[in-house]
């Protein structure tokens, strides 16, 4: 049976492990993790019962899938680490924004299975959504695997351009701090108003849940959505004129390019 392991034990490989648990992808038994942080191995090993280790080649050695969940500025110097241990039946996993599989095979100094995947914060409550590269080594089979990991957490789609993987980085992997900023200004609007806190951020908050319910269950364009709202006259056309007089579409636009644009520096970044 096939085995998981996690080098970085943060909150996006807690996530993973809930989900792989709570959908019965893994057992308990399948899954190891390291990290630096002794009492973080301690907490996820009483949470989930999954082994744990300070040696990251002790991972490799256990894991037919490693996932790399450190952040990007530390996953080269990972890679150099656990190399020696890496063979060509192992699939490497990489979540490093920015961080390209020529990079990772670079380090490595030969040919192997990587998978390089963009989730988002949201897995943390198994909402989230990732897209999935795989280069040339990654079988069929694989590729189904590692995609049935990440729709443990949320939804996964997989794209066969790597290049794209920065522009979701700047859509999906950014957005959810884009969605808590008008969130948090939607609140503020109806704090404006009159509204208590506490009623102003739930009602906000539930309006972005309920509304993404929408467009994802329906199938129905937001434009649609949006003018079954907008009754000539109403107030809602009020307030989306204010919205485009002060740029708020071309606004998000340009937030998304600029975080396409910055993932696209990094990779640059990584290869000197």
């Amino acid at each position: 049976m096939q085995k998981i392991g996690f080098i970085g034990a943060g909150n996006m490989a807690e996530a993973l492990v809930k989900g792989l648990l709570e959908s019965r992808v893994f057992a308990s038994d399948r899954i190891i993790m390291s990290d630096v942080v002794p009492e973080r191995l301690n907490l996820l090993s009483s949470l989930f019962a999954v082994k744990t280790t300070e040696k990251n080649n002790d991972v490799v050695k256990f894991s037919d899938f490693i996932v790399l969940a450190v952040k990007p500025n530390l996953i080269l110097k990972v890679l150099r680490e656990i190399k020696g241990a890496l063979n060509s039946k192992k699939v490497i996993i990489s979540i490093a924004a920015g961080v390209n599989t020529s990079s990772i095979s670079g380090v490595v100094g030969r040919k192997i299975k990587i998978v390089r995947v963009m989730p988002n914060t949201p897995a943390l409550v198994l909402a989230g959504a990732s897209v999935l590269y795989c280069n040339s080594l990654i079988n069929q089979g694989e590729k189904k695997a590692v995609k049935k990991i990440f729709e443990s957490v949320g939804i996964a789609y997989d794209t066969d351009n790597e290049a794209l993987l920065d522009a979701v980085t700047g859509l999906s992997g950014s957005g959810p701090a884009f969605v808590a900023m008008f969130i948090e200004a939607l609140s503020d609007g109806g704090v404006k108003m009159g509204l208590p806190r506490g009623l102003a951020l739930c009602l906000a908050a539930q309006t972005v849940y309920g509304t993404a319910k929408m467009v994802l269950e329906s199938g129905v364009h937001p434009a649609e959505l949006k003018d079954k709202v907008s009754s000539p006259g109403g107030t809602t056309i009020e307030g989306i004129k204010e919205l485009e007089v002060h740029g708020f579409r071309g606004g998000v636009i340009s937030a998304v390019s600029a975080a396409t644009r910055r993932s696209r520096e990094l990779s640059k970044e990584e290869k000197k």
